[in-house]
């Protein structure tokens, strides 16, 4: 078959889901990825390994344990790069079946290869076998994700300088290692391996990093990572990085010097869209390789030509690009759907995880909405005991005008899974009366929203039901 109803170009979290609603759809789809394994950079190098390596970091470490029997305590006394690498391939090899099982229980066409436009309704795709393929379709998406920024000045060799690609086939774990960028990617690696007792030393060139968190959180954050070993030097700009062969020799722009094992960058990533063709459909892209689109529809400025996932930039999440791509699929195919709700997640798998919903406390001053805070430390929950937590919060903030909850912040362990009470409350336009009026189990880290909750309540006005009826009960 060389005429579809949708070609998609690329497998990973969008291109899965717009794939998947064509087939449900019944409709003739075909996903091309360039590489031999479907998924894309989500299942083999971003997401899931990084997640799965993070869970096998605090499994044999003992981290999480080692506030009741001391940090030197260990499951695994000798880990090596071959254990983490052995529920790493496990992972990943369950996320291809599953993907693959998927496509052909809704009738999804694939083809390995790499595509390129040749005009607007046709592409080839060259396979490795040295054939080129012809084929059109009414419509397309282009769900390629992104690809690591690998600038001149950093002298890439594979194995010592990596990029963040590169990094999940250590062949060792180094005693010391730096980070250069401290954005999601570079922050979570930079955790993870200080939890292995690496040296590990985080550069940002900014004088601050992960801007779009509330400064509360990071502040706390910040406390955590230091104070678990993290050397996080900001403000902190690269002068030169040299492969001296036995380590690596980082000089600052301050003049100090940091000398490492081994030296992961990940400073920012680019749109895997040079080789595309996207001239001969009559697309561009911006500098760093993106694809503009309508935020409601995904469509570019080519009407019949979609785009979805990392490739169009913020938020650049997963959870959102299978959002993204179903979404593009049904509007590409005159399908009614539901749109995205207004308030999505944020999750940062660092050591300890953050996750955001809704609004910053920055933002809420810069809208000029009078608010309310309310906070919980783990420690203060019977379950944050149990679990021996010492750290981890969680912050609420409340209007003070409508009492409903705007934004919700978390940084310790099980933020992640957390943040999906925030973000039903949330979408569902909640107030705080809600954590106050209803009950969680006990114990658990979820009643951090019952203590959050209250202590909002309890700083804001009475509401006016209230103090009718205390006035009334006192005339009686």
């Amino acid at each position: 078959m060389s005429h579809y109803d949708l070609i998609i170009i690329g497998s990973g979290p969008a291109g899965r889901s717009a794939a998947i609603q064509a087939g449900k759809l019944k409709r003739r789809v075909l996903v091309v990825d360039r590489k031999e394994r479907l998924g894309g950079v989500s299942v083999h190098t971003g997401t899931i390994p990084s997640k799965t390596l993070r869970e096998t970091v605090l499994n044999l470490s003992g981290y999480r344990e080692r506030s009741f029997y001391g940090r030197s305590y260990r499951v695994k006394d000798d880990i090596g790069a071959q254990d983490l690498k052995m529920r790493l391939h496990k992972t990943l090899d369950y996320e291809v079946d599953v993907l693959e099982h998927q496509f052909n229980r809704n009738h999804v066409d694939t083809l390995h290869g790499l595509a390129s436009f040749t005009g607007p309704n046709a592409i080839d795709v060259a396979t490795e076998a040295g054939e080129t393929m012809s084929l059109t379709a009414d419509r397309f998406l282009i769900s390629t994700g992104t690809k690591t920024y690998r600038p001149d000045y950093v002298p890439f060799n594979g194995k010592t300088v990596v990029d963040s690609d590169e990094f999940l086939e250590l062949g060792q774990i180094p005693r010391s290692l730096v980070v250069v960028g401290a954005g999601v990617i570079g922050v979570e690696y930079a955790t993870m391996f200080s939890a292995l007792d690496v040296r590990v030393t985080l550069i940002e060139p900014r004088d601050s990093f992960l801007d779009f968190i509330d400064k509360t959180l990071i502040d706390d954050f910040t406390h955590q990572i230091r104070e678990n070993g993290v050397d996080l030097r900001l403000g902190s700009a690269i002068e030169t990085i040299e492969d001296a062969g036995e380590h690596i020799e980082t000089t600052l722009a301050n003049g100090r010097h940091v000398r490492s094992e081994m030296l992961l960058f990940a400073a920012g990533r680019m749109g895997a869209t040079d080789r595309l063709g996207l001239d001969k459909a009559g697309l561009k892209t911006d500098h760093r390789g993106r694809l503009e689109v309508d935020r409601k529809t995904y469509q570019t400025s080519v009407p019949h030509i979609y785009a979805a996932g990392d490739v169009i930039g913020h938020p650049s999440l997963a959870s959102t690009s299978l959002q993204q791509g179903r979404i593009a699929a049904c509007h590409a195919l005159d399908t009614p759907t539901l749109p995205e709700s207004p308030w999505f997640p944020y999750g940062i798998y660092s050591v300890p995880e953050i996750s955001t919903c809704g609004m910053s406390e920055e933002e809420m001053q810069e809208r000029g909405i009078a608010y309310e805070v309310g906070i919980a430390r783990f420690r203060e929950t019977s379950r944050g005991n149990i679990m021996g937590l010492e750290h981890g919060m969680l912050k609420m903030l409340v209007s003070l005008k409508t009492r409903r909850v705007l934004g919700v912040q978390i940084v310790g362990e099980g933020a992640t899974e957390l943040i999906h009470i925030a973000q039903a409350v949330l979408n569902l336009k909640g107030t705080v009366d809600y954590f106050v009026q209803n009950t969680f189990n006990y114990p658990t880290l979820a009643e951090a929203y019952k203590i959050a909750g209250l202590d909002a309540f309890n700083r804001m006005p009475i509401p006016e039901e209230y103090k009718v009826a205390r006035g009334a009960k006192a005339a009686e």
